[in-house]
């Protein structure tokens, strides 16, 4: 006998572009947005009974509609209203809308920023997430895809050595990596607009951090990033290591001092962690 599970659908990739006109010099908002519901859809799946079932169709055009209606000053906030209108809908327990914002910049013309001309940054993805159920909604902000690179302030040395190691100390080595960083707002939080000292310090504290591992900035970072925005309750980073190789030039007859590598992608290691606030 077969008993269903944990289940959720929803609509997936939903692309919105939105194009503020308010004045001469227009603004663009670019997301990509998911929608996903939970709830008492048990019959939709064991007997075919599409009755509780909204559409995921109707789940695209809700998001349209509602962008025309929001002004979408943060989209923190238009998650929070999509996940406020899809809970009241009957059968529905538990919502979660996750958000990726792809910047965008005007263009410089003639020593001036264009109106209506647009070059998307390349600096990473904004992201947000609600998650919303009959008791609260929990708001997170984040960012994805922000690639960071230093030269120097970088070491590596002193980690456990056996017969398979062959890695050696560095005190000084490139450090890179793409990150993807987000971080849990306190219930009642309303000003989004942090997000960008978050976004800033933690691109300050890896450049000024003297690292002495990936997990040492790591911490730094989240430490540094709950100092600067008291309404964050916790802040998780994902830090893959893109490994830059010093390239062996002797055979060539030439040295190499800490200038030739070679970047590899795969494999890499992936150091994540939570920072937290502590308790007093």
């Amino acid at each position: 006998m077969s008993v269903l599970g944990w289940n959720r659908y929803g609509k997936s990739r939903v692309r919105l572009v939105k194009v503020k006109r308010a004045g001469k010099a227009h603004e663009i908002v670019d997301l990509t947005i998911d929608v996903q519901l939970e709830g008492a859809f048990d019959a939709v799946y064991v007997d075919g009974d599409n009755g509780p079932c909204l559409a995921t169709d109707t789940m695209k055009n809700t998001v349209y509609a509602l962008a025309r209606r929001d002004p979408i000053d943060h989209v923190e906030a238009f998650a929070l209203r999509l996940a406020e209108y899809f809970i009241t809908k009957p059968s529905v327990s538990r919502v979660k809308i996750s958000v990726v914002e792809h910047p965008w910049s005007r263009v410089l013309a003639d020593g001036a920023t264009h109106q209506h001309a647009f070059v998307q940054t390349g600096a990473g993805d904004w992201t947000a997430s609600v998650t919303h159920d009959a008791r609260a909604a929990e708001i997170v902000s984040g960012v994805t895809n922000l690639v960071v690179l230093k030269t120097a302030d970088s070491a590596f040395s002193g980690f456990p050595r056996d017969q398979y190691t062959t890695l050696v100390d560095t005190d000084e080595r490139i450090l890179a990596t793409s990150m993807t960083v987000s971080w849990k707002y306190r219930p009642g939080t309303t000003d989004f607009s942090v997000r960008d000292a978050v976004r800033g310090t933690l691109i300050d504290t890896f450049a000024s951090h003297m690292s002495l591992s990936v997990q040492h900035t790591l911490y730094a970072m989240g430490e540094a990033a709950l100092a600067a925005c008291v309404d964050i309750t916790e802040i998780t980073l994902t830090l893959p290591n893109r490994h830059h190789l010093l390239v062996d030039l002797q055979p060539f007859g030439l040295d190499n001092p800490n200038e030739v590598f070679v970047a590899t992608d795969q494999p890499y290691g992936l150091i994540e962690a939570t920072i937290r606030r502590g308790t007093a």
